[in-house]
C-alpha cells in the first residue's frame, strides 16, 4: 500500500489523503546516484498521482517518500515516477558559501544553513577528512555532490536526513557459486589488469632488491605477470637532508625502495582478482540494502571476489527486492579525480590539516584495537537479576565490568564490587567521563568547562547565526569575530587586543596598551576626563557651542 500526501506535507504523521495500491510500483536505489520509484495504476486513481504530491512507501529502509515529476496515460493506464525527496534539495540554492577546513560533516551542515530558504534537510557525516569548497550559484543537490567528490563516502537519503558515510551496507554471509545458485545472471568481466606477479619499476628505473613480488602465482591455469612503473613524486628528497642540508641518498633510496614495494603489493592486492560487474533478477536472501557484500566464487579463480551491491530494485507490492547489482569494479570518474587532485594540493599547501588528520586516524586505529582487544578477552555471566560482561574469571577476579540489569548499564574499573562511575540509567540519563560525538543536535548544554581546538586547532571553532541563517559571531583560533550587516567587523584576540575595521578592512578604533584610538567619535552628551574636566554641549535659542567645566 501507497500513502498519499499533497505537495506541501512535511511532518507525514497520518495516512495521507489516500492510500493506494497500485497495480506495479518499483523502487530503483543506486549508490551515490538515482533513487527513483516506478508506477502504474489504474487511470481512475489520477486525481491522486498529480505531480508535486508525494507518494510514501514501505521499504526495507523504513518509509520512505517520493514526490511526483512524471505522469503520463496509456489507454486506461497512468504510469508515474516519483523521486525521492533527497532531490528536492535541488530547489535550494546557495548564491556564494565558502568552505574553509571542515570536515564533511561540518561541510553539510555549512552549506545545507547557505540556501536562499532555509532548508528543510539535516546532514550529518562521519567522514574525517578535511577540505576545503568553494560553491557559487549551484543547488543544494549539486553542492553535496561536490562534498562528495572531494571527501568520498556513500549518500544515504532517508527521508529529510541526508548523510555521507565512509561505509554502508552489511556483511551477511552472502555467497554465491557459478553453476549453482547463480545460473541466470548477467556477467562482465575485464581480465586486463589481472595480475599475481609484478616488476615494479620507479623512480629513474629503481629496481626492488628482490626485483619480483608475487601474490599467489597458483590462483589461475595461466601466469598473469606485467611489468608496472609507478609514480614516486610524493617521496621528497628535501626530506632526506642532512645538518648541511644535503641529500642523505642512502635514506633517500631507502624510502624509494620501501614506497615502491607498498604500491605494488598494493597494486597486486588490487589486480589479484578480474573487475567484475554482475546484474542478477532474482530474489537474493540477505540481501537488504545497497552496500551489502556479496561473495562470489568463481570457477577460474581460487579466491572468492568480494563485490558489494551498488544498486537494486524493491517491489513495493511483493515487498521485496527482485533484482540485484553488485561488482567489485569501482569507475573512475570526475570525482575521483577531483579528490584526488584536491588531496595533492592540500598535501603540499597546509602540513598541519595532514598532520591533524593522521592524528585523528592514529586515535581511531587506537581506540578500536582497544575496543578488539577487550572483545577478544570477554566472558559473559547471566546471574538471574543482571548481565555482567568481565575481562576475567573468575567474576571475582574481573578488573573491567560491565553489568547490565533493569535500572540500565554501568560500567566498572574497579571489579564487580568496585565503583561504577559511567552509566546509562533507565530514565535516559547518560553519565560518562568521556564522550566522543561526531554530530550532537540539543536545546540546552549545562557544565564547567567547553573546551574547543587544541594546538593544532584541528576543531577549535564556534559559530553562532541569526534567523537567516548569517553568520554574526565566531570563535577560533584567531580570537573573536563579530560580523555587521553592512561589512564591518569587530575582533578581539591576545594579538591585536580589542580592533573594529571597517568594511574596505581599514581599522577604526582600536586599544594599544592604556590607550584606546579611534578615527572618529560622536558624544551624545558630555565628555568628563579624570573626573577633573567636562566638556558639555550648549545649546540656546541663538547659539551653540561647548560648555567646559572644571570639577572641584
Amino acid at each position: 500500500m501507497i500513502s498519499v500526501y499533497e505537495s506541501e506535507e512535511r511532518s507525514f504523521f497520518d495516512n495521507g489523503i489516500k492510500i493506494l495500491k497500485p497495480l506495479k510500483a518499483v523502487i530503483y536505489k543506486q549508490d551515490n546516484a538515482d533513487y527513483y520509484l516506478d508506477l502504474k495504476d489504474s487511470i481512475n486513481n489520477l486525481d491522486y498521482y498529480q505531480s508535486g504530491n508525494i507518494l510514501r512507501v514501505s521499504t526495507p529502509w523504513g518509509k520512505q517518500c517520493f514526490r511526483i515529476k512524471n505522469v503520463s496515460i496509456q489507454n486506461n493506464k497512468v504510469e508515474v515516477r516519483a523521486y525521492h525527496l533527497f532531490y528536492d534539495s535541488e530547489n535550494y540554492i546557495i548564491s556564494d558559501s565558502y568552505v574553509v577546513e571542515r570536515n564533511c560533516n561540518d561541510a553539510l551542515d555549512h552549506l545545507n544553513t547557505a540556501t536562499d530558504n532555509p532548508s528543510p534537510f539535516s546532514t550529518i557525516s562521519d567522514v574525517p577528512s578535511i577540505h576545503n569548497y568553494r560553491c557559487v550559484r549551484k543547488s543544494l543537490a549539486e553542492a553535496i555532490k561536490d562534498v562528495l567528490s572531494r571527501y568520498g563516502g556513500h549518500l544515504v537519503r532517508d527521508n529529510w536526513n541526508i548523510e555521507i558515510r565512509q561505509n554502508i551496507g552489511e556483511d551477511r554471509g552472502v555467497n554465491l557459486s557459478y553453476g549453482k545458485n547463480i545460473v541466470n545472471i548477467k556477467a562482465d568481466e575485464d581480465w586486463n589488469n589481472v595480475c599475481t606477479k609484478v616488476l615494479p619499476v620507479g623512480k629513474d628505473g629503481l629496481l626492488l632488491p628482490e626485483i619480483w613480488l608475487t601474490y599467489r602465482e597458483d590462483l589461475y591455469d595461466i601466469p598473469y605477470t606485467k611489468v608496472v612503473s609507478f609514480d614516486q613524486s610524493e617521496v621528497n628528497p628535501e626530506d632526506y637532508e642532512d645538518d648541511e642540508q644535503k641529500v642523505d641518498e642512502n635514506k633517500y633510496k631507502e624510502a624509494l625502495i620501501n614506497n615502491l614495494r607498498v604500491k605494488a603489493n598494493n597494486y597486486l592486492n588490487e589486480n589479484c582478482v578480474p573487475k567484475v560487474s554482475y546484474t542478477l533478477n532474482a530474489y537474493l536472501k540477505n540481501v537488504s540494502d545497497i552496500g551489502d557484500k556479496i561473495y562470489v566464487r568463481h570457477p577460474k579463480c581460487k579466491l572468492e571476489l568480494v563485490t558489494n551491491v551498488s544498486a537494486l530494485e524493491f517491489d513495493v507490492n511483493l515487498q521485496r527486492i527482485t533484482k540485484v547489482e553488485f561488482g567489485n569494479f569501482k569507475s573512475e570518474h570526475l570525482g575521483n579525480l577531483v579528490e584526488s587532485f584536491d588531496k595533492k594540493i592540500t598535501e603540499k599547501v597546509d602540513k598541519k590539516v595532514d598532520d591533524s588528520t593522521a592524528n585523528l586516524r592514529r586515535e581511531l586505529t587506537e581506540a578500536t584495537d582497544v575496543i578488539r582487544d577487550k572483545l577478544s578477552s570477554s566472558y559473559v555471566v547471566y546471574e538471574g537479576d543482571k548481565i555482567l560482561v568481565l575481562d576475567k574469571l573468575p567474576k571475582e577476579e574481573a578488573k573491567n565490568v560491565i553489568m547490565i540489569n533493569s535500572g540500565g548499564i554501568g560500567f566498572s574499573k574497579d571489579g564487580i564490587n568496585g565503583t561504577f562511575n559511567s552509566a546509562w540509567t533507565i530514565d535516559g540519563t547518560l553519565d560518562m567521563q568521556k564522550i566522543n560525538v561526531i554530530n550532537l543536535v540539543c536545546d540546552l548544554i549545562k557544565g564547567g568547562t567547553l573546551r574547543l581546538g587544541n594546538n593544532m586547532n584541528s576543531s577549535g571553532l564556534m559559530e553562532l547565526y541569526d534567523s537567516s541563517n548569517t553568520l554574526i559571531c565566531q570563535i577560533d583560533k584567531d580570537g573573536i569575530t563579530m560580523f555587521c550587516s553592512d561589512g564591518r567587523t569587530v575582533k578581539i584576540n591576545a594579538e591585536d587586543g580589542f580592533v573594529g575595521y571597517a568594511a574596505n578592512g581599514d581599522k577604526i578604533y582600536w586599544v594599544s596598551e592604556n590607550e584606546f584610538n579611534m578615527k572618529k567619535s560622536v558624544v551624545q552628551d558630555e565628555i568628563t576626563i579624570a573626573s577633573g574636566l567636562r566638556f558639555i554641549p550648549i545649546n540656546t535659542d541663538t547659539s551653540h557651542g561647548i560648555g567646559i567645566v572644571a570639577m572641584v
